[in-house]
């Protein structure tokens, strides 16, 4: 039996609530490993079409909550532009491959793939070892802009909290709170 579709919107912008988890046992991700991961997404971030509203990142899963934007929002001239930041400047994007970049770089499944398999190489290379490190295929949830969102927001934020981490979310460096508090943003 085939995988079950995911529900995307990609007539409007689109808010999601995206999780993932590990399939090594006990918390694989720790301090440095995190911040890796953050890097990642923080890169990707501004290559693809997508404002990360929300995230964090926890030893064994982690929660992003994104907007993702649509193809009208993906002019050609800023496709060539994120292209060559991510690429090199000498990087060639050419004429047929800017449409393709368009569908890619609005695509929520594109967008954790990248995520996914770039912490997962760099997590092998590090460990000296092979083979996959993500579970199951991410979960995502459509989120309603207004109250859905807000409450969404300090889910993911109190997540540290509620396991023990931290006695304050702003405390935790790997959430949106928290990396906006230590950052001074």
């Amino acid at each position: 039996m085939g995988r079950i579709a995911r529900f995307v919107r990609d007539d409007r912008p689109t808010i999601y609530h995206v999780m993932s988890r590990t399939a090594l046992d006990g918390f694989p991700l720790q301090d440095v490993e995190k911040d890796r991961l953050m890097a990642i997404v923080a890169r990707l971030c501004k290559f693809y079409f997508v404002d990360l509203l929300g995230f964090c990142l926890m030893g064994n899963h982690f929660h992003l909550v994104v907007r993702m934007h649509t193809e009208e929002a993906a002019t050609d001239a800023e496709i060539v532009k994120r292209f060559k930041k991510q690429f090199g400047e000498d990087a060639v994007i050419l004429p047929h491959q800017v449409q393709d970049y368009r569908r890619r770089l609005v695509n929520l499944g594109a967008f954790m793939k990248d995520i996914k398999q770039g912490f997962t190489r760099y997590f092998n290379k590090r460990r000296n070892r092979k083979g996959f490190f993500w579970g199951d295929r991410f979960k995502s949830l459509i989120v309603q802009e207004g109250a859905s969102l807000v409450n969404l927001l300090a889910y993911v934020d109190l997540n540290p909290v509620r396991a023990g981490l931290v006695q304050k979310p702003e405390d935790y460096r790997w959430s949106g709170l928290g990396y906006l508090v230590q950052r001074g943003n």
